[in-house]
């Protein structure tokens, strides 16, 4: 029945995503796993530990963070399987550990700002979503940062989750959520976090792996699908430029991305002061993009996301016909 989850959990977030009203009255399950992180950070990250017995403290932690919602996930599915129809209401818990839709509002509305309201603006709306200086970022900077932030996210926020989903249930869902939210928030290189959030950031990119390589196999596939895209190219720059990316799963939807939006993608970026020379994505495209260009990028975005409800709708098909 997982992978007949996924797919419900995909077609309803897709719709419904998480209700705003829902989020004001009991917070989000990501909320709920960063009280945790941070009360584990809190209590076990010491500054006056040494750098070995502070990674080990981050190896507990992570172990914490991965069982607790793996126990929780497991103990309400399994309760629900109790009740006729019970995998729908699963399905239903399930959407909240997908992004589809948010991704969408967020990643729109940085276009809609540089389009409505100029540079300031549009600053203003991708600082919600990415975490480099926005000051220092002109109008094609911003538009690049939406579109890296919409290819990256849609591996860690949909494929991902959706993938463990389909892999585990509820409970592997809300698993793979715990360690994504981890490594967003402890697993970053500066002086506290370095050696305490060393585990959850290598078994976050482990855990990435799969559902990366599949994203940028889905943009390729949806590149096909649309007038303005081109499918070689993107093909092209997922061999070439993808394993150049300093993150081992970030440069497969990135570079799928910028060869069929014909963009250069990534390069140099500023984050908190320090500049991250990182490789481009996409070798010879556009530096310049523009507001159009991320509307064209949600475009493939959503025509990638329809191939992974099909491909989870044919699974569970195959699989309950077994």
């Amino acid at each position: 029945m997982s992978v007949l989850i996924a797919f419900l959990s995909l077609a309803a977030e897709s719709v419904i995503g998480y209700p705003d009203r829902l989020f004001r009255a009991v917070g989000h399950p990501v909320t709920w796993l960063g009280r945790l992180i941070a009360f584990l950070d809190r209590t076990l990250n010491r500054a006056t530990d040494s750098d070995t017995r502070r990674r080990m403290a981050g190896v507990f932690a992570l172990f914490v963070i991965v069982v607790v919602p793996l126990a929780l996930g497991a103990a309400i599915e399994s309760l629900l399987g109790w009740f006729p129809g019970g995998f729908v209401l699963t399905a239903l818990l399930a959407t909240s550990l997908l992004a589809q839709k948010s991704l969408t509002a967020h990643v729109r509305a940085v276009a809609e700002a540089l389009d409505t309201g100029g540079l300031e603006a549009g600053r203003k709306a991708v600082s919600m979503i990415v975490g480099r200086d926005p000051d220092r970022l002109d109008e094609p900077a911003v538009c690049r940062a939406a579109i890296e932030s919409l290819a990256e996210n849609f591996s860690d926020g949909v494929v991902a989750p959706a993938f463990w989903l389909g892999v585990g249930g509820l409970a592997g869902g809300a698993a793979y959520k715990g360690v994504n939210t981890a490594d967003s928030m402890i697993g970053r290189k500066t002086p506290r976090h370095l050696a305490f959030g060393w585990a959850a950031a290598r078994f976050d990119d482990l855990v990435n792996l799969p559902a990366s390589r599949l994203s940028g196999l889905l943009i390729v596939a949806a590149a096909f699908l649309l007038r303005d895209t081109d499918a070689r190219a993107a093909w092209r720059a997922l061999r070439n430029d993808a394993g150049r990316h300093r993150s081992p799963n970030a440069g497969w939807p990135e570079a799928a991305m910028a060869g069929a939006l014909g963009l250069a993608l990534a390069g140099p970026r500023i984050y908190d002061g320090v500049t991250v020379d990182d490789a481009v994505m996409g070798s010879g495209g556009r530096r310049e993009a523009t507001s159009a260009d991320i509307r064209r990028a949600l475009a493939l975005y959503r025509a990638a996301d329809l191939l992974l409800m099909a491909l989870f709708s044919v699974l569970a098909v195959i699989v309950l016909s077994v």
